[in-house]
């Protein structure tokens, strides 16, 4: 690894092509950015309604891009599967499919999980699969479906069809334990500070003790691995709309201070990889000219 490459023991970045478009940036010129500041490990989502927009008809362009981007670069991905996957509206259903009866559309999906890893299985740089992110959260997001039978069936697919990576999973929040099957090789938690709700913004209660003590209890009753797989390191404005909101605005949820503090706060959960969330806001406000934010994200990474 060379001196300038961030540690992918340590951190990581999730990349959403569609959030790079709610900011209107160019997505490979965004990925190539965060590889250029050093990032070697990447979220990555296989969003179903991008790649098979119509039933049968498969589109992987823009994913198998990026992929062979961060393998040129030398990094590793964690591949996100299933119909729930990071960033709004959360639930990425393909209109046809919602549209359909449940047992067409439960089939359907397990028929584009096992596209997915039938087509991506070869590539050493995929080291880890996320499956059905926040899978159990009914409270947030559009078209939410929790079935946890089919969840089941969907962990079972991806263990048939690729038994040598692990599957990671998130809890149903940012806080408790998986004690239901299917139990992940890998925990995930999200770690959230300053959120906007319909009472304005709040500070989460989230503290590293508190995270610490669900590693512990994961690591007792489960004997699985703890990862933070989302840490804010964006804003939350009212209504979501980052770009339209003022800098001050932004910066009451996130402020290069808070970027740093709340680094140093998931370095003490430790808990790693650390998976940084916000990569496309820093190369948004980079095109702006402002390079306040990245050299914050730096520098609460460098920190000891």
């Amino acid at each position: 690894m060379t001196k300038s490459c961030i540690d992918p023991a340590k951190f990581g970045v999730t990349f959403s092509i569609k959030q790079c478009r709610n900011f209107s940036v160019d997505p490979d010129k965004a990925l190539a950015w965060l590889i250029k500041q050093g990032f070697r490990r990447f979220r990555l989502m296989s969003y179903w309604n991008e790649h098979e927009k119509q039933p049968g008809v498969y589109d992987f362009t823009d994913l198998d891009a990026q992929i062979t981007l961060i393998e040129k670069a030398g990094g590793v991905i964690t591949l996100c599967l299933g119909a729930r996957q990071p960033r709004w509206p959360e639930s990425h259903w393909p209109e046809w499919a919602w549209k359909a009866d449940k047992p067409v559309r439960s089939a359907a999906l397990l028929d584009y999980i096992a596209t997915v890893v039938e087509r991506y299985r070869s590539r050493d740089c995929i080291v880890s699969y996320q499956l059905e992110n926040e899978a159990l959260l009914l409270q947030f997001g559009k078209n939410p479906e929790v079935d946890r039978d089919r969840l089941r069936q969907e962990y079972l697919l991806i263990k048939l069809l690729d038994p040598t990576r692990p599957i990671a999973m998130s809890t149903s929040t940012s806080w408790g334990i998986p004690v239901r099957q299917p139990i992940p090789d890998i925990v995930a938690f999200s770690y959230y500070r300053i959120i906007h709700g319909k009472g304005g913004y709040s500070k989460a209660f989230h503290t590293p003790l508190l995270h610490r003590t669900r590693k512990f209890l994961v690591k007792q009753l489960l004997n699985r691995p703890v990862f933070i797989h989302e840490l804010q390191l964006e804003p939350w404005v009212p209504g979501g709309n980052t770009p339209g909101a003022s800098k001050e605005e932004q910066d009451k949820s996130m402020s290069p201070a808070i970027i740093q503090r709340n680094i140093q706060l998931a370095k003490k959960v430790k808990a790693v990889p650390i998976d940084l969330w916000g990569g496309e806001w820093w190369y948004w406000r980079h095109m702006h000219r402002d390079t306040s934010i990245w050299k914050a994200v730096k520098a609460g990474i460098d920190a000891k």
